[in-house]
């Protein structure tokens, strides 16, 4: 936690320092965008930036702190939404984590489990967290709002990861269609609707996001709250 929240601009111990916590992260950021999470080792690292292993060691106690500035500084800040209404920042919220998981699949990896979480991640969960002030929703309701939504993007996002493909659906359907095709009358359901995709899909983030904000507006309405395109922004 000290290492992602005080962030020293100098090493623990030794001389005057050559490296810091940023270039590191963002080294360990390549190589895992290449190879994928499990080639990020402090060798790796050391031999991209031309430093000893023993070198690192100055800076962080070993790779789960690695891990942890490579999440935080892959995630970033998050990006203004001047978007009026709590309904139409949250789309654009939901829209651009799923941005940032797609440009990083690995962070999928390292973002699950018990861990250390950075001031950058947590700007995210204030973001979303601050287009609901106001609404009516409790403090439990509005955080899990923003966990639905993390979860919908992270699910397309994985579903891109693991077919290679910013069309994923696509390639799910291909799969599917030939095993439904070959027990149609077992599945005719699937049957149907299979057939029926040709203009639906790779709609899958939208879709998703989309029908859960139905659901917490309806919630709103019902209480009284404030309107998704007048609420002004928290």
């Amino acid at each position: 936690m000290d290492v992602l929240w005080a962030r020293p601009t100098t090493p623990r111990r030794g001389p005057k320092p050559t490296l810091s916590l940023e270039v590191m992260a963002s080294a360990a950021i390549r190589i895992a965008d290449i190879d994928g999470l499990p080639a990020v080792t402090m060798h790796r690292i050391a031999e991209v930036l031309g430093v000893t292993k023993m070198a690192l060691y100055r800076y962080v106690p070993g790779k789960d702190e690695i891990v942890a500035l490579m999440v935080d500084t892959a995630l970033g800040e998050p990006p203004s939404t001047p978007h009026p209404g709590w309904r139409p920042r949250l789309v654009a919220w939901a829209k651009s984590l799923y941005e940032r998981l797609s440009q990083h699949p690995w962070a999928l990896e390292a973002t699950v489990g018990a861990r250390a979480i950075g001031p950058n991640e947590i700007a995210w969960m204030e973001e979303a967290a601050s287009a609901l002030a106001g609404t009516g929703l409790t403090g439990a309701e509005t955080l899990d709002v923003v966990a639905t939504l993390v979860a919908q993007a992270r699910m397309v996002a994985q579903q891109v990861a693991a077919f290679g493909s910013d069309a994923p659906e696509q390639a799910i359907n291909a799969a599917l269609g030939d095993l439904v095709a070959a027990y149609e009358d077992r599945y005719p359901a699937m049957a149907a609707a299979l057939a029926d995709t040709a203009a639906g899909t790779d709609q899958a983030l939208d879709f998703g996001i989309q029908r859960i904000l139905d659901g917490v507006e309806l919630l709103i309405t019902r209480r009284g709250g404030a309107h998704p395109t007048t609420l002004a922004a928290g």
